[in-house]
Order: structure tokens, then C-alpha cells, then sequence
């Protein structure tokens, strides 16, 4: 029998501390929503939340059924705590991050997050896929996440949807088409390559530095295009 190849772990290096971008910063003051859904990219999911919990902001997660056995299939991840979704933290690193996460269950429409006097400073789902981009642009808010996701737009405040699903239907354009005119951003996990990604890292990072970018939030990942004279020496500086 063929042995099961072993499942990548999110932030993963050589000595097992955080990928680059990932220190410990003091609180923000700002506060975010994060949705993880049943389109594959998983580590998309778990690359966000470590960077934004980890520059001290604070983040509200709420995942959908298919979402939370997306994190087991693709990820091994099984219990939604700091430990499983950012793992190779030093025990006091995870005491000081656990206080910045929030899980809310996805049934629960009588969470916080479900609520717009509940301020935040804007909602990713990542990733996202055709189904909820469906209810999400029907505004239905039968679950929690499609009920966090109307608020958000209702209340202005920024929601971007990472949907990673391909070919699109006519379906999927349309409700592309009904975000959009309500105020959402649906910024697809389309990896720019003018970068020269060397590994699955990079090519992550693009993604996620995009959502980063969508949400104000500064960070230090590698996703600015120069061009080819100004990479060489910065290159060049670097060696």
C-alpha cells in the first residue's frame, strides 16, 4: 500500500519559527473579520490570520462547515485554537496571540460579528467559493458568515472575497457583478509571477499581501512590482 504523503503544515521553516512577516507586534487597536470557506486554499486562510494576529490586530473567525474540513483535508488542522492555526509559537507567543483570536461558531447569527453596532475595520473571506459568494451576494444571512458578510456591506466597511474556484459560470459572474455593485472587492487568488516566485510561499504571499494591501494594513511582504533594473540592484545590495 502506497503511503499518504504528509500534509504541509501553514508557516512552515526551517527552524520552525514564523515565516518573515510574522513577528509578534503590540496591539493595534484595530479590529478584523476573517471567513474561511470550502474552496480549496487553506493556506491561504492560515497565512492571513497569522499575519494580522501576529501584528496585533485583533481578528474574528467564524468557518463554515466545509471550510473547517477544508483545514483538516488540506492542512491536518482538526480543533480551531491558536496551536492548530499557527503552529512553531513559543508557549508565551501563543498566550499573547490566543487573546487576540475570536472563533464564533457558524450557526451562531446571534454572534457579535452577526451585529452592526459591532465595529470592525473590514471582513476577508479566504478562501471563498462559489457557494458563498452565492448566498453572500443573495444576502442571505442564514449562517454566520453570510450574516457578517451583509453587515459588513450594509455598513460600508470593506469586504473582500478571495474566490479561488475555476472555470466561472454565468452564476458566478453575476454574483461577482451584485458584490461589486454593493460595495464588495472580490480579489480572486490570481498569483502575479512578474516576482519570480522560487516556492508555494511566495506564491501565497502575493495573494495575501493583496488582502493586506485591501485592508490598509502595512506588512513586509514581497508583492511590490519593480522593474527589472531596480530588482537587480536590489539584488545586488542583498548579496
Amino acid at each position: 500500500m502506497a503511503r499518504k504523503p504528509a500534509r504541509r503544515q501553514p508557516d512552515p521553516s526551517p527552524n520552525g519559527k514564523p515565516r518573515s512577516g510574522a513577528a509578534l507586534a503590540p496591539r493595534s487597536g484595530r479590529r478584523f473579520v476573517v471567513g474561511i470557506s470550502g474552496a480549496s486554499g487553506a493556506l491561504y486562510a492560515t497565512r492571513l490570520l497569522h499575519l494580522l494576529i501576529a501584528g496585533g490586530h485583533e481578528v474574528h473567525l467564524v468557518v463554515t462547515e466545509y471550510g473547517r474540513r477544508l483545514l483538516h483535508d488540506e492542512l491536518d488542522i482538526s480543533r480551531l485554537d491558536v496551536p492548530s492555526l499557527l503552529p512553531g509559537l513559543a508557549a508565551h507567543e501563543r498566550a499573547i496571540l490566543a487573546d487576540r483570536l475570536f472563533i464564533h461558531p457558524h450557526k451562531d447569527v446571534g454572534a457579535v460579528i452577526a451585529s452592526g453596532s459591532f465595529l470592525h475595520d473590514g471582513m476577508v473571506v479566504v478562501p471563498c467559493s462559489s457557494t458563498a459568494l452565492g448566498y453572500i451576494a443573495a444576502g442571505s444571512g442564514s449562517n454566520l458568515l453570510g450574516r457578517a458578510a451583509m453587515v459588513t456591506l450594509k455598513e460600508r466597511r470593506p469586504l473582500i472575497l478571495v474566490h479561488r474556484e475555476s472555470p466561472l459560470s454565468y452564476i458566478d459572474i453575476r454574483n461577482m457583478e451584485a458584490v461589486t455593485l454593493a460595495g464588495g472587492i472580490i480579489a480572486p487568488a490570481n498569483p502575479g509571477f512578474y516576482l519570480f516566485p522560487t516556492g508555494i510561499d511566495d506564491i501565497i504571499d502575493f495573494t495575501v499581501g493583496k488582502c493586506l494591501d485591501l485592508l490598509r494594513v502595512e506588512h513586509a511582504l514581497k508583492t511590490r512590482w519593480q522593474p527589472k533594473s531596480k530588482r537587480a540592484a536590489a539584488a545586488a545590495e542583498a548579496d
